[in-house]
């Protein structure tokens, strides 16, 4: 045997994919927690590092957005919204979809925006876009303490609104928009490694998206007013969670147990979806980035 075939055939470790088409991979991205909370403090510091209003930012955007959407949709397009005052019923679902679109673009160029850590060193892949989706969540309660700041305003002015027992389960719904946002995340990144439309797809997909999404009016408002268009709400799945959301916040519209279990399943395949495609992409994207 030579000097180079020893050489080649006495490696200590070899760094490799796992092979599994599925996997979690939950005890692992445990062992690096750590590296996991790394990644969260550099989406959080970095993000507007070098702005002069730093993480003012957060709350400018949902703050002029529903404004904007105020005057527009409800002043201009008349769309009423019944006993709740219309900014705070606009900034409702925009803080909530907010949160949804931070994780889906955040996620969506994961192997891309990462390809130099991920040609290096290993870890988990999968703890980068979990990262983004935690930071995001830090990034969703400074938007959501002005809700609660506007909402108190509004209520000691007489609004009639007020919360009800299923509050309780508004976290469980932020955590489902969380897990959404994720997988279609992840599907989206990978698709990206061999299609980059997808990247310029993705900021005009989700605006289009938003629409459909009964972020600034109720979902009966679509039924009664547009009913040949209402199957665009009726299956999709954030439309629910929006609408959910303004009835255990506001107390106004309604809440479908069956569209929430919609909701639910539809976010689990596509999570599982994603973890299916993200870890068959993780084998071999290197060569495509």
């Amino acid at each position: 045997m030579t000097h180079q075939e020893n050489t080649d055939n006495n490696w200590l470790f070899e760094i490799t994919p796992k092979n599994k088409f599925f996997s979690l991979n939950l005890k692992e991205v445990w062992q690096y927690r750590d590296l996991l909370m790394l990644f969260v403090k550099r989406d959080v510091v970095t993000a507007y590092k070098q702005t002069v209003l730093g993480p003012l930012w957060y709350l400018i955007q949902p703050l002029f957005t529903s404004i904007t959407f105020t005057i527009i949709f409800n002043n201009l397009a008349g769309i009423t919204t019944g006993t709740v005052p219309p900014f705070l019923f606009n900034l409702a679902g925009i803080t909530v979809w907010n949160y949804f679109t931070a994780c889906l673009t955040g996620t969506s160029n994961t192997f891309g925006s990462n390809a130099g850590i991920f040609g290096k060193v290993y870890f988990p892949r999968i703890i980068v876009p979990i990262s983004i989706v935690v930071s995001n969540l830090l990034k969703f309660g400074i938007q959501f303490f002005i809700f609660i700041v506007f909402y108190i305003y509004y209520y000691f002015q007489g609004a009639a609104i007020s919360l009800n027992i299923l509050s309780l389960l508004f976290p469980a719904l932020i955590i489902l928009m969380g897990v959404l946002g994720l997988g279609l995340g992840m599907i989206i990144s990978s698709l990206v490694t061999k299609y980059r439309d997808f990247s310029y797809l993705i900021g005009f997909g989700v605006q289009l998206l938003m629409y459909v999404s009964a972020v600034v009016y109720p979902m009966a408002l679509v039924a009664a007013k547009m009913p040949e268009y209402v199957w665009l709400v009726k299956y999709n799945p954030l439309a629910y969670i929006i609408e959910s959301t303004r009835y255990m916040l506001l107390n106004v519209g309604e809440l479908s147990v069956f569209g929430l279990l919609y909701t639910f399943m539809v976010t689990m395949i596509v999570f599982l979806v994603g973890i299916l495609i993200f870890n068959k992409t993780e084998k071999s994207f290197i060569d495509t980035v």
